[in-house]
This record gives structure tokens, sequence and C-alpha cells, in this order.
């Protein structure tokens, strides 16, 4: 389990500090000399999981959350649960999370959305005269907004409250990615909009002299209040505010459990219905798209890279099955600098003069936006990254783990790291190859869902199947996608033919056991 700081929680998630870990279970990113045997983040006779020793890090990838449209297709699915203070409501949402089992689960308290305080506001709450538990205490246009955003599949930021200062810190957290959202909070059912976004509302109902014990256990530990005004604060403001606002709001739960996180019986219905409402959003995607778009014409957004002789030849050594690993790897870089130099062509340039040391004026051009920001799909979308610094200084990079799910054949989100503000950039999205499109089109969505602009995304591939370009273009269609070569034919197992292999593993020196079935490294689903 994967904990951010502040109140909001990763479940079943890969986390940015994890990658590490995960890949050192995987294979190094960076060529080594003597081959190695290839392994995988799932497998058929062992949990998902990693374990060191800090933290145990569940390896479960995102199933698709869209259709081949591209659409967002199944929304997250929201349990509310609302409660009196210190009612066990954080207990309860771990212990369903726990149950559950389903990877890329958030937690989200309403505790990050208390107002902005005035100053006098902030003096009440030093002296514990303000009244927390109120719903006036509450930004609950913002938390409908993020909650709207985050059940939509959007990545959003959350504030984060600091208790013992009675204020909202600089620093947000991003959330994104959620199958199941747990939102908890004392009013949480006390709003009209909310209650529109929850798809199973549960009320933890708990006596009220455990309820004081807690809070004065974890106000005094944890907040560093003392015990005279937490007891002022709970019978002046906490006690009358759960009789008038929050009590009555059992009546619009689907679920009451008593005695909070001990009541199993009552978690273990909630876990079936979740279930049962999870495998009824469940979406396939790369049969449809291996069986779609067959006869079109190739898109206007495609660019392919002029067929040279040098480029041709180049093909014909990274393609041949005898060529050595120190070739493959040489030629290839050299394939990835070109094909970085023609996307760049395609990026809108603006009229700028400047002055040469002779002191006359040149006329020349100057990127028309704010800065390029690239993107590898792990891993062997990650070999172009050097081409591309060599040749955009001081490039901003993220990275996008995906992987097929042995089980069902479908692509998986394992991990993602972008950088901050991408929304502004435009996106060199690299892999080394795309046979059915399916990954580059999880990268794609992931990319929007974090507010870039479709026309600023450039997907950028050595080699295309058909398949894949028709299955991007038909989703994406701003989408520019730009390639060394197209291959027609893709075969059952999603190869291109006449293909290059697999990538990774030829770049990597890793071996793929022939009962392994190939997965997103390199061939691209």
């Amino acid at each position: 389990m994967l904990r951010s700081d502040g109140a909001v929680h990763y479940f079943k998630g890969i986390g940015e500090d994890s990658l590490d870990g995960l890949m050192k279970h995987r294979c190094p990113l960076t060529p080594s000399l003597s081959p190695r045997k290839r392994t995988t983040s799932q497998s058929k006779t062992e949990p998902p999981l990693l374990r060191t020793n800090k933290r145990t890090i569940y390896t479960a990838g995102r199933p698709p959350w869209y259709n081949v449209t591209g659409t967002t297709f199944k929304e997250a699915f929201v349990i509310g649960l609302c409660g009196g203070s210190a009612s066990g409501k954080t207990t309860v949402a771990n212990k369903i999370i726990e149950a559950l089992d389903v990877p890329w689960v958030v937690l989200l308290s309403m505790d990050s959305f208390y107002k902005v305080f005035s100053k006098e506001e902030q003096e009440l709450a030093a002296r514990n005269e303000y009244n927390f538990d109120h719903p006036d205490a509450f930004d609950f246009e913002l938390l409908v907004t993020v909650l709207r955003k985050l059940k939509k599949g959007k990545s959003i930021k959350v504030p984060v409250y600091d208790f013992t200062s009675h204020s909202r810190r600089k620093e947000w957290k991003t959330v994104y990615g959620a199958n199941v959202v747990i939102f908890e909070g004392i009013l949480a059912f006390a709003n009209k909009e909310l209650l529109k976004l929850l798809d199973m509302k549960v009320f933890v109902d708990t006596d009220s002299d455990i309820r004081l014990v807690r809070r004065l256990k974890r106000d005094i530990t944890d907040r560093g209040r003392d015990i005279a005004g937490v007891i002022k604060q709970y019978n002046k403001f906490v006690k009358p505010a759960f009789e008038q606002y929050i009590e009555p709001t059992v009546q619009v739960a689907d679920i009451v459990v008593p005695r909070g996180g001990e009541n199993f019986v009552a978690l273990d219905l909630i876990v079936q219905h979740v279930h049962s409402q999870l495998e009824k959003r469940e979406i396939t995607v790369r049969s449809a798209l291996a069986s779609a778009h067959q006869g079109q014409p190739l898109p206007k957004t495609l660019s392919v890279m002029e067929s040279t002789p040098q480029v041709r030849g180049m093909h014909t050594i990274i393609r041949n099955k005898e060529t050595s690993r120190d070739e493959f790897i040489f030629y290839s870089k050299r394939l990835m600098r070109l094909l970085i130099e023609h996307a760049l062509s395609f990026l809108p340039l603006k009229p700028v003069s400047v002055e040469t040391p002779q002191g006359t004026v040149y006329e020349g051009k100057r990127l028309s936006g704010k800065r390029i920001t690239g993107v590898s799909i792990l891993r062997a979308g990650e070999t172009m990254e050097q081409a591309l610094m060599a040749v955009c200084k001081d490039i901003r990079l993220g990275k996008i783990l995906i992987q097929t799910n042995h089980d069902t054949g479908e692509p998986e989100l394992h991990y993602l790291r972008l950088p901050k503000d991408i929304s502004e950039d435009y996106v060199i999205l690299m892999d080394s190859t795309v046979s059915t499109g399916a990954a580059a089109l999880m990268a794609v969505r992931v990319l929007l869902d974090h507010d870039v602009q479709e026309d600023k995304i450039f997907l950028l591939s050595l080699l295309m199947a058909e398949m894949g370009v028709h299955s991007v273009a038909y989703a994406f269609p701003k989408v520019r996608i730009i390639t060394t070569a197209v291959d027609k034919k893709v075969n059952d197992e999603f190869h291109i033919i006449p293909g290059i292999g697999n990538f990774g593993d030829r770049y990597f020196g890793t071996d793929a056991p022939s009962d392994w079935y190939e997965s997103d490294e390199g061939m691209d689903y």
C-alpha cells in the first residue's frame, strides 16, 4: 500500500518513488553488455505485489476506462462514507480497500476541503471557538468539482489542510486514475450535488461515548490540542452539529454499519456489491481494435519519413534477425535521431528577427508555444529519450508504464510520472513500435485526462502497423502520428508483420521464453 502525504491516500497503484523498485524486478532501462532473462511484473503463480523494507507495493494495473473511440466509457465507482467525528470512517474505508483487492483505489477525505479561513476565523479556531462541524466550514463548491472530475477519470488536484495551523497548505496533491473512489467525511451526505455523485452511501454508526474518547486521543496526540479545549469544542460544536446536520442524513444511506470496522458482515456485503458493479463495467479494447478500420485509407494525420536509401538500409539492418545487439542498438539510435528531427518540423513556428555578429538582421523562426515535453511509454519507448534530449535542450521528460494483462489480453496502466503543468505543453509521446495501438491509445487518453490538448500531442514510433495507425487516428483525429515506416499486417498474436521482432528484448538483451505471451514492450498493443 502506498500513501501520499495529507488526506489523499493511494492504494494498489504504482507510486512515483516505487518505479525503481518495480523495474529492478523487471530489467534495467539502459543497455548492458550481457543478455538477461526477461521477467514480468505479474505472473500466474505469484501475487501482483513487491515487498520492500518499508512497504508493500501492489503492481496490479488499471484496465482500460475508455472505448475504441478514446472516450471515457466507465466512471469510477464512488462510495460515500458518512458518520460522526471519530466514528471510524477511515478505518471502515481501509477495511473495504483491503477486502476489495482492486487496483487503483483512492481515498478522498472531506477534511481536505475546509474553507480558507480569514484572520478572524483563524483566531477563533486557535481558541477552539470555531465550528468545524458546520456545513459553512467546508468548500462544497470545490469539493463537488473535484469529485466530479475524479469520477470522470480526469486528473485532479486536492488541497491539503493543516490542522495544527488551521490553514490550507500551498502544496496541493495530484490524484489520478481511480477505479474506485472512497469519499469520507462528517457531512458527506449533506449536499445534494454530492449525493448525485455517490454510487453507494454508507453511514458509520458508532456510540457517542466511544467517538468522544477517540476524538480526545486523536486531537491531543495528532493535532496538538489540550484536553480542556477538545472537550469544550465537543460540547459546544461537535455534539450539536452531529444531532442537527449529521445524524439526520442516515435516512439517505444505502447501508448503515454499526460498530464501524469491526462489523465484518456489513463490510462483506459492501465489498460484494462493489465487485458486482465493477464486473458490469468491464470493457474489452484490443479485440475491438483488431477488427476495426480494415481497408481504410491511411489518415492525413500520419507522416511517414521519406524512405531514402539510408533509411531503408537501416531498416534492413534492424529488421534482420541475425543482426548483433550492438548493431541493432547503433542503427536504432540513428533512426530515432532522424525521426525526432523529422517530428520537430511539424511544430508550429513563429517568425522572429535576430541580429547577426555582422550587424545585419536575419529573419528566422522560433517555437510558437511555451515548451516541449517528452513522454515515453516504458520500457521500449524510453530508448528514444536520448535522441530527444540530444535535439531539444533541457527538455522535460515523463514516463508511462503500460503492460498487458496475461489473463485478459488487455493493456493496463501501472505507473505514470508526468511533469507539472504539462497541459500547456506540446507533448512528444514515444514508443518504439505500435501494433494494434492499444498501448498508444491508453497513453494518449492519460495525457488528455491531464488536460493536454489533443492537437498538441505527437505520437512517434520507429515502426507502426496500419491497424495501430487507424486505431489512434480514429480515436484521436487531432493527434499527429509520425513514424519511419508502416507495415501492413498484424498476426494473431498482435505482432507486426514483417515487423522488427520484440524491440525491447533485442535492445536490452532480454530473453522472451516461447511460452510467454508477448506484451507491450516494443511490440505495443
